[in-house]
């Protein structure tokens, strides 16, 4: 089986008018993938959240207006922010191999706003898949 290459769009508004958004809000992967969030709109940033990642996988934050690549090497949930517009809602979980044990701990972690209820939904559709 061959490792993917996952590109995720940094985003002021998508096709449906959603504002300050990830082209992707719930990525499904697998172990060894790769996941790319290309900065397509300036201002954005990608990054994981503290305590809301798999236990032995490693944290990624994304520089302003770079592209930032996060390979996968454990499954579970991981909840992604863009920092300046997490309250807005600019949030994804990534589950890898459907794997969602690590659920309570992604739902304890403090996203500010409108991205907190957000990732409680993400991962509500992740527990259902």
């Amino acid at each position: 089986m061959y490792a993917e290459r996952i590109e995720v769009e940094m985003l002021n508004i998508n096709a449906d008018g959603d504002r300050m958004v990830f082209s992707q809000e719930l990525i499904e992967a697998s172990i060894g993938d790769e996941i790319v969030f290309v900065p397509t709109d300036k201002g954005h940033n990608a990054q994981s959240v503290q305590g809301a990642i798999p236990e032995g996988q490693a944290s990624f934050r994304g520089a302003m207006n770079q592209e930032v690549t996060y390979t996968v090497t454990e499954a579970g949930l991981t909840a992604v922010v863009c920092l300046p517009h997490q309250s807005m809602g600019m949030v994804a979980v990534i589950v890898v191999d459907g794997n969602t044990d690590n659920a309570d701990s992604v739902l304890a972690a403090r996203v500010p706003g409108r991205g907190g209820q957000k990732i409680q939904e993400l991962v509500e559709q992740a527990q259902s898949m």
